[in-house]
């Protein structure tokens, strides 16, 4: 109650109606898998799984770089990255998670994780080139070259005619000449005895000269020039990044080591950043000699980075792709594979891609395995999975009978495109991969949330950007495949290409349909975050009402929206809160026990016409 200590008037705000739900994001995808670069939870890098909001933004992700390429990483230590976001947008995704998981050729060392280097030695110490994440991709080309100014110098009058240079700051290097002298251009050499770097005076403003450990006075005939580096990064024939204006003195606004940083770059996607500590740097001129062994490296590919291991099977380790939570006790330890994922609570949609082709059963088994523990663990979300690549019809029933879960859904078979990183080539035919279809479904579950609803269920859906399906399934093994479980992904003549199931893997009738489930975790999620605000109210009759007018509330939308039954909201569901679902043991232990019914509308998965003969003086028997 508030304290009226004087008189007075007081203006106090009351609310007078129920808290309204707010529904949960559904379309949002979280994949964990291999790609050939990328963030993943490494000794040098510690960030949570990337987010993709659009396609710019997923294009020029670093950790995409590549992923739909066959030859990646096709060794027979590790699979080749079935990763393909991209697919998730072209079929109606909106936002997307990737956890990259990788697994080293040996945890020895940090050198062991397959991070790209070069070093750099100079007078001064030892820079590295050094890849931002594990990957053969990160065995980039690194070149840098010169950017120089016109002459610069001029005679300051506020500070006695000494010369000064224009546009320098504070970090800068200049190269100085004598008066006639030839001075070179473009991306000429750089003479250490020419160059100086720029300090500036704290009492005034002037700018200092310094070479050798001591600042001098330019002549007033000099010459100067402003020199900056250009770093030229070349990873394929598909992407090559440029990063203009570096300096390499730490008081430079664009320090190379701030531009290119290991953890916070001023390109999110950069490849590389510089190992470089200026604080240990022996002797004078340690930037200008820096800036000039950059120029003058001749060993300008990077390596050592490889694609690691197949990440282990076995759950509960780190490196596998169920991963393991953040350490409660060791900050810098963050969550791996799925666990990464389920610190991320708008996902409702998970996915391993990389499952259906490890070349074994068994170990995709394991991995499909995880992805349903993760789903049925964290209840909000449910499970695409992949049939394996290749899969005849007796294999992928074979496969599909080790499982039953209602939070997961298999699809089949795989779906062959275009290889989007091949430039086209005249007289050559574009290169075809396939790829598993949870990227495609994935997408598809999201465009039709958004234009229909959670309730609709995601079949009979078009299957945009693939030029077949790695087999044909028609009515007869489709006959085979659906009262498994088994959504075929089917061609129609005049129909196009098409998802022609909404099964979950759950031997339980009640959870027999996807739209059915994901629209009770719709309406639990929802719940859920909406009435937090009720956890240590008064448990009495104020907050029974309040609760139930806003789960009520919160339904009859649902029901308006066609996804509830009934011809009037009473047939569609039920809210109770009072003395009849709460015990007086209940409330002496602080519970509050809501009971909800809600009768789901189910897809019309058999649409029956019943045709007969009839006759005018025919009766309906």
């Amino acid at each position: 109650m508030p304290e009226y200590l004087a008189p007075g008037v007081y203006v106090e705000e009351v609310s007078f109606r129920s808290k309204s739900i707010e529904g949960v994001p559904t379309s949002t995808t979280g994949f964990a898998g291999l790609a050939r670069f990328g963030p993943v939870q490494y000794p040098q890098d510690r960030r949570p799984p990337r987010h993709a909001s659009s396609p710019a933004s997923r294009s020029s992700s670093a950790c995409m770089a590549g992923s739909n390429r066959s030859s990646s990483t096709a060794t027979s230590a590790s699979p080749t990255p079935r990763m393909p976001p991209a697919l998730s947008f072209a079929n109606g995704g909106k936002r997307l998670y990737v956890s990259r998981v990788f697994a080293p050729k040996s945890v020895a060392g940090n050198d062991d994780w397959g991070v790209a280097r070069r070093a750099v030695n100079f007078a001064n110490g030892t820079a590295t080139w050094r890849a931002r994440w594990p990957g053969k991709y990160g065995n980039v080309w690194v070149d840098a070259t010169v950017m120089r100014s016109k002459n610069v110098a001029f005679a300051n009058s506020n500070f006695a005619g000494a010369v000064q240079a224009k546009g320098a700051k504070a970090g800068s290097i200049v190269e100085i000449f004598a008066a006639g002298a030839a001075l070179p251009d473009g991306n000429d050499a750089l003479t250490p005895a020419n160059l100086a770097e720029i300090t500036i005076d704290p009492s005034d403003g002037r700018q200092l000269f310094n070479r050798g450990g001591a600042a001098f006075a330019p002549n007033p005939n000099d010459q100067m020039q402003l020199v900056q580096l250009a770093i030229s990064i070349f990873a394929d024939g598909d992407r090559q990044d440029f990063y203009q204006e570096l300096g390499t003195n730490p008081l430079y606004k664009r320090y190379i080591g701030k531009i290119l940083h290991r953890d916070t770059p001023e390109d999110e996607n950069a490849i590389v950043w510089l190992d470089w500590d200026p604080t240990t740097a022996v002797g004078t001129d340690a930037a200008a000699n820096l800036m000039v062994a950059l120029h003058t490296n001749a060993q300008k590919r990077l390596d050592g980075g490889h694609d690691g291991a197949m990440p282990p099977p076995d759950l509960g380790q780190r490196l596998s792709f169920a991963g393991l939570p953040a350490d409660p006790d060791i900050a810098t330890v963050k969550a791996t594979g799925l666990a990464a994922l389920g610190e991320i609570d708008e996902i409702a949609i998970v996915a391993i891609p990389d499952a259906g082709d490890f070349g074994d059963l068994d170990t995709s088994f394991t991995a499909h395995q995880a992805l349903i523990t993760h789903c049925e663990t964290l209840k909000y979300r449910i499970g695409v999975v992949d049939g394996p690549i290749g899969s005849s019809l007796t294999q992928i029933r074979n496969y599909r009978g080790r499982f039953d879960s209602k939070y997961a859904a298999l699809y089949h078979p795989w779906i062959e495109i275009l290889d989007p990183n091949e430039r086209a080539s005249q007289g050559a035919p574009p290169r075809r991969l396939l790829l598993p279809p949870s990227g495609f479904v994935a997408g598809i579950y999201a465009r039709s949330d958004i234009e229909r609803g959670v309730h609709k269920a995601p079949a009979n859906e078009i299957v945009r950007g693939l030029t077949k399906f790695e087999m044909n399934i028609n009515k007869a093994r489709n006959d085979v495949l659906n009262p498994q479980g088994i959504n075929a992904l089917r061609f129609f003549e005049g129909r196009g290409n098409r998802v022609w199931g909404a099964r979950t893997m759950s031997s339980d009738p009640e959870w027999k349909y996807v739209n059915v489930r994901r629209l009770f975790i719709y309406i639990e999620h929802s719940i859920d975050k909406a009435t937090q605000w009720a956890v240590f109210e008064p448990n009495n009759d104020r907050l029974w009402a309040n609760i139930r007018n806003a789960v009520e509330d919160f339904l009859l939308v649902l029901w308006r929206d066609g996804a509830l039954l009934g011809s009037k909201p009473e047939e569609a569901y039920f809210v109770r809160c009072d003395r009849t679902t709460m015990t007086q043991n209940d409330l002496d232990n602080g519970r509050m026990i809501c009971l909800i019914g809600v009768a789901p509308t189910y897809p019309a998965e058999f649409v029956i016409f019943r045709i007969g003969q009839w006759t005018a003086d025919a009766r309906m028997a």
